[in-house]
């Protein structure tokens, strides 16, 4: 609850901060002209509706895009194409009058015209509100992407809501004294068509300035090279522009690198987190194609995208990067601005960069790893005939365990006889049976947005799974080291135990990924955890079949 509170602040000191965004440009004069006509309380109705507007869309925008199947990139420059729209309506009087009577008429319910002007101003704002939220991307930063890469929850929708809220504050200031001095000043009042004009020029040339800065991407149709180099690539996709790496908060094992920068080489973007299974069983690929290519004009450079908080430590990355051999450049992408401007979705994901600095082939999870080099070998002109045949994934797949999230934002399955509770310690008993993939709590822990926190000594948490190997993310509050006791079917774990275990007992002290079991084929199991004191974070379970 406090770290819900603590976004909240800062998404609405974001939002106020705005106010000195390029992004916010074409919007003032729109929002300073808007609340000249009608009552007084047209500013208000403009607001509000520009925060309702804005707040629901951002908060059902990842659902909206996915569903829809729409490129985000094209409804950003719709938004464009509508602001200048709004700039040439104020540069004419014909289209500013049309206008003005289409809103008087939206905002006359059952044949009654609201008065003052507080319907019209909602309708107003909220046309506004609508077409600037894609603009104003690059701003939302880590308000958003909670909401993207998570789930819509009722928190993450407080929080979207008080950085619209900040942002209609200084709005609302404008649009109040820029009326009183546009109401007081008989110079405006004696040229208010030039105003307008003035303040439609300044829209127009902001939307210009900001799609300057964005590159608009190209819509024509691929070039005859590309078609021809599509033809070489196995699941290959349309070339378009990569997008820039930026938002970078640090570098390891190479000074800062730019897309731009890297001419002639095959670039590699891999986005992962060191905590994450998955990725991890990327790595020995990963780390074999630079070996094999780099050499050759092959670059790697390693986005790390944090899925957990501890995960956004320098020092947490950087030791994972030495553990794991890892020699090309990371990334530490902890604000998700190079993730957004891929668009990405995933952990692990990898996008192929052509030496024209063009994506042309996507892969998401673990698998395809042939596919993947021949494509690397056929962009450096290499023989890409591909290494090995290319297997369908085994069965066993479909009924391994999925990774279960503990913390409350993203958990399910959970088993216990009581109902979970938010941010405080409480009670949990096991029942009676357990079923497969579900997992339950046993004593005092304390179950939070991502993590569970156990909160007395031999706290206990128990999964019934479907695996071969058993993972869990974990953690020491204090750092301080906590003995953890495992049990595989009422039994110690000894012929089993992952690579973490001595004597069915597991030593927690660094925030990483832990193995816990190693069977020889994949099987179902009763894995029990206890903690020998208060103090243990864990995070999620992963499965795997290799």
């Amino acid at each position: 609850m406090e770290d819900t509170f603590l976004m909240m602040i800062l998404a609405l000191l974001e939002g106020i901060g705005l106010i000195l965004s390029p992004c916010i440009l074409p919007i003032l004069p729109i929002i300073l002209s808007g609340s000249l006509e009608a009552g007084n309380k047209r500013p208000y109705g403009i607001i509000l509706g520009f925060i309702l507007t804005f707040t629901l869309f951002t908060f059902f925008s990842r659902e909206l895009v996915q569903y829809a199947g729409i490129d985000p990139t094209l409804i950003r420059n719709i938004s464009f194409a509508l602001l200048i729209l709004f700039g040439v309506i104020m540069l004419s009087e014909f289209l500013t009058e049309k206008f003005s009577l289409l809103t008087q008429r939206f905002s006359q319910i059952g044949g009654h015209q609201l008065k003052g002007g507080f319907g019209s101003g909602i309708l107003f704002g909220a046309l506004v509100g609508l077409i600037w939220t894609p603009c104003a991307g690059p701003i939302l930063a880590a308000v958003i992407v909670q909401i993207v890469l998570q789930q819509s929850t009722l928190n993450s929708f407080f929080i979207v809501l008080f950085f619209g809220l900040g942002a209609g504050i200084p709005m609302l200031c404008i649009a109040l004294f820029g009326r009183t001095l546009m109401t007081h000043l008989t110079i405006f009042k004696q040229h208010a068509i030039l105003v307008r004009k003035i303040l439609g020029v300044i829209i127009i040339g902001s939307v210009i300035w900001m799609a300057a800065s964005y590159g608009l991407p190209n819509y024509t149709s691929p070039s005859s090279t590309h078609q021809t180099q599509s033809a070489g690539l196995i699941n290959g996709i349309t070339p378009y522009p990569a997008p820039p790496i930026e938002g970078i908060t640090a570098w390891i094992n190479s000074p800062p690198l730019q897309i731009n920068q890297l001419n002639n080489k095959v670039i590699l973007i891999d986005f992962w987190a060191y905590s994450c299974i998955n990725c991890i069983r990327t790595l020995p690929y990963l780390k074999n194609w630079y070996a094999k290519y780099h050499d050759q004009g092959l670059v790697i450079i390693g986005i790390h995208a944090p899925e957990f908080e501890f995960e956004r430590d320098y020092n947490n990355v950087k030791n994972s990067v030495e553990k794991n051999g890892i020699t090309y450049p990371v990334a530490l992408d902890n604000q998700f601005q190079t993730w957004r401007n891929y668009y990405n979705r995933y952990w692990p994901a990898q996008y192929l960069i052509d030496k024209k600095g063009e994506v042309v082939y996507e892969h998401v999870g673990e698998g395809d790893d042939d596919i993947i080099e021949h494509n690397i070998r056929f962009l450096l002109g290499l023989n890409p005939t591909i290494q090995k045949s290319q297997e369908e994934q085994t069965v066993l797949l479909n009924q391994e365990t999925p990774e279960t999230y503990l913390g409350y934002a993203r958990a399910y399955a959970f088993s216990s006889t009581e109902t979970m509770q938010h941010d405080q310690s409480f009670y949990y008993h096991f029942p009676t049976v357990l079923n497969e993939n579900h997992w339950a709590l046993e004593g005092k822990w304390n179950v939070m947005a991502e993590r569970i926190l156990s909160s007395e000594n031999n706290a206990v948490i128990k999964i019934h799974f479907h695996a071969k190997h058993v993972y869990a993310v974990m953690g020491s509050v204090t750092g301080k080291p906590i003995q953890i006791k495992l049990l595989l079917n009422g039994e110690s774990v000894i012929n089993e135990k992952g690579k973490d275990v001595i004597n069915s007992v597991v030593t927690v002290s660094q925030h990483k990924l832990y193995e816990l079991i190693d069977l020889s084929t994949s099987e179902s199991g009763l894995l029990q955890l206890m903690a020998s004191g208060p103090g243990l974070e864990m995070y999620t379970f992963t499965f795997g079949e290799s």
